[in-house]
């Protein structure tokens, strides 16, 4: 039986992923209220006490956050309809709006994107989402799989996290004119350093798509290898799959421990199945792999 609070929660939550799944639409006051079945009187206080910011800033980054990851990794949308989709009638207000929230005209951050403003801009969102978006595991999530060798095209990331945007910027690039697209060509990170590393250079991840062609670099260091097969944990994220690191400690700490398993010489890795923003942020879907003897 569920509680008052825990009913209260997932009230909240719906609304937070009706915004994620509309941004399209009008998303005013009354509208999110109703989905939440609270009173449109209190709900912008409701909502301001839950996650730290008011309804509207938190539609309005929502929208920008999409905008955003279409403008550095998407080509093909133009700069006015990116504008239209996240809500603004004419381009120049949302350049205004975008330049006073990143420092950067659209234009400009398509081009060269200064991620260290982006990454603060979005704080306050992350925070929203994570108070009610917590991800409870259970050994019944963990699967053992035994996983073939996957030959990979790997991007090297080294250095501040900072920084990695402009890695995934090059990545996504190299990859589209190779033609390995994420329907046909499966997506791996593979992490050799903590998330937050005691000093951000000591920061280590792989970007690495599968494939078994030959390896044309055009102009990017590219290099080939391997994602070795063997037994693996296999732990099934939706929904935040920016931040794995709640599901990694739950492995380790939690499934590890009580499973009579033990850790293989290999990082722990995921595989990205879909990706914000072709679908929800709350849809997203990644596999963490922990690999064992």
């Amino acid at each position: 039986m569920k509680t008052a609070l825990q009913n209260y929660q997932v009230r909240m939550r719906r609304v937070l992923d009706y915004i994620d799944r509309h941004l399209d639409r009008d998303l005013d006051l009354e509208t999110v209220s109703r989905v939440a079945a609270f009173s449109k009187f209190h709900f912008h206080r409701q909502f301001t006490a839950t996650f730290g910011l008011s309804v509207h800033r938190y539609v309005q980054l929502a929208r920008l956050k999409r905008a955003s990851h279409r403008l550095a990794y998407r080509d093909a949308q133009s700069v006015t309809d990116i504008a239209m989709d996240a809500g603004y009638e004419a381009p120049d207000a949302f350049a205004r709006a975008f330049r006073q929230r990143f420092g950067q005209s659209p234009s400009s951050f398509r081009k060269s994107p200064d991620w260290e403003p982006w990454l603060a801009a979005f704080g306050p969102l992350d925070n929203a989402r994570s108070k009610l978006m917590q991800k409870t595991f259970t050994t019944d999530d963990v699967k053992i799989r035994d996983v073939p060798p996957t030959p990979v095209a790997i991007m090297e990331h080294r250095g501040d996290p900072a920084t990695l945007g402009a890695t995934i910027q090059r990545f996504i690039a190299w990859r589209v004119a190779a033609g390995l697209h994420p329907k046909t060509s499966p997506t791996f990170n593979v992490w050799r350093s903590e998330r937050r590393p005691a000093s951000p250079a000591d920061y280590s991840v792989d970007l690495c798509v599968g494939t078994d062609q030959p390896i044309e670099a055009n102009g990017e260091e590219i290099k080939a290898g391997e994602i070795p097969g063997g037994r693996c944990a296999v732990l099934r994220v939706v929904g935040n799959t920016d931040n794995l690191e709640p599901a990694a400690l739950y492995l380790y700490r939690d499934w590890l421990p009580v499973s009579g398993e033990e850790a293989r010489d290999f990082p722990i890795y995921c595989q990205r199945l879909s990706f914000f923003p072709e679908v929800a942020e709350h849809e997203a879907v990644a596999e963490l792999f922990l690999p064992l003897k």
